[in-house]
């Protein structure tokens, strides 16, 4: 059989770290063990009903047997601009201002494509989402690290970066409430954001997939609450986490008109927009009753608070996070690096973590725990972790 070579551009494109993590975790489930997964980030809840059956009433339309308008159907975009004004008190023009992606990972991906030269450089947060550098990697670009650290709140420090390198830069991601690290951003921070992206000729993409999972009393801000952001950049949000709809694959991009024109030019070559029906059951979701919404965000909060308190009851200081579905967890002294950590939870406890170095540099020395099982499995975790006697 002729084995035919992939291209530079194929080769280009980051190694998936986890993968080895995958194939470890199937080995030891095909040998029987009982193993809890907390290394995924994949919403372990239904969508809820009346988005289901909307889906199932519109797969009847013959209308969406059709191929969709390349662009999205208007009743979606009209319904981001509804949600926008009803959560953030934002104005968006349906019309020019959103681009409807086939989840926010095509569109994180994408927009490195359509903003981006051989050469050119973006800045990304260190850890980060894997897949900002995927995009990057397929435009022949370059990145520019930020550190997230703790001290720091998970936030870049920008006056750590020269004017020559915020110069340099077209593209700056940016995450909050944040992957992996649970951390999230203020007014301020945002505010600063403009004025540097302004500063330096920046485009900002930020990534709003945990937009409404926040802890605390705390609701996640809106880049585009910021005044000027629609001038500097878009925003992406992801219909996935918020009524755990991920297998469906829809989310949109909100902002700056030009960028959100390059997007759906971008898709006008690559797709034919999505099926009808789950962009009417997307647009139900968006503007129906949000009690379904404030009630998973309450259930993550109860399984944070459940797995946090009990992990420091069994010697472990980690700190509580403060919004999305995952715990970022600081490896104990005297065990190594996070890859080892994590290796030896899953070993020893049958328990799967992912390692933060997974993330980047900066996410060396801590462990990333979804919040993604109910309270008894968590607690399960917690006990086989204790039966290690790691904490003395």
């Amino acid at each position: 059989m002729h084995k035919f070579e992939q291209s530079d551009l194929l080769q280009r494109l980051p190694e998936q770290f986890f993968a080895k993590l995958a194939g470890r975790v199937q080995r030891l489930a095909a040998e029987g063990h009982d193993i809890i997964n907390l290394g995924q980030g994949n919403p372990d809840l239904p969508t809820p009903p009346h988005i289901i059956e909307e889906l199932q009433h519109a797969a009847e339309n013959p209308k969406f047997h059709k191929y969709s308008p390349f662009t999205g159907y208007p009743f979606l975009k009209e319904a981001v601009a509804e949600f926008y004004k009803r959560e953030y008190d934002v104005d968006v023009d349906p019309n020019t201002e959103v681009a409807v992606l086939f989840g926010a990972k095509t569109g994180l991906v994408e927009i490195s494509q359509c903003l981006l030269n051989p050469g050119d450089t973006a800045l990304l947060p260190d850890p980060g989402y894997p897949d900002y550098m995927s995009g990057i990697a397929l435009s022949g670009a370059k990145t520019d690290l930020m550190p997230l650290r703790a001290e720091n709140g998970f936030l870049p420090d920008y006056s750590e970066k020269s004017e020559a390198a915020l110069d340099r830069a077209k593209l700056l991601f940016l995450n909050y409430p944040n992957n992996p690290t649970a951390g999230t951003a203020d007014a301020a921070f945002f505010e600063e954001t403009v004025r540097t992206a302004e500063k330096h000729n920046i485009c900002v993409v930020h990534d709003f997939a945990y937009g409404s999972i926040g802890f605390d009393g705390e609701k996640p801000r809106s880049f585009l609450q910021t005044p000027g952001a629609k001038d500097v950049g878009v925003e992406m949000y992801t219909l996935s986490k918020t009524y755990n709809m991920a297998g469906w694959r829809v989310g949109f991009a909100v902002g700056n008109p030009s960028v959100i024109q390059s997007l759906e030019l971008i898709q006008d070559h690559m797709y034919v927009s999505l099926f009808g029906a789950i962009q009417k059951a997307a647009a139900t979701a968006l503007t129906s009753d949000q009690t379904p919404v404030r009630e998973l965000a309450a259930t993550y909060e109860r399984r944070r608070n459940t797995f946090i308190s009990a992990l420091r009851e069994i010697g472990w200081d980690v700190p509580a996070p403060k919004g999305t579905f995952f715990s970022w967890l600081p490896v104990p002294k005297g065990y190594g690096t996070s890859e080892e950590f994590a290796n030896l939870l899953i070993d020893r406890a049958h328990v799967v973590t992912a390692p933060g170095v997974g993330f980047g540099e900066y996410g060396e020395g801590y462990l990333r725990a979804g919040l993604l099982a109910d309270e008894d499995r968590m607690l399960e975790a917690v006990e086989r972790i204790d039966k290690l006697k790691l904490f003395g």
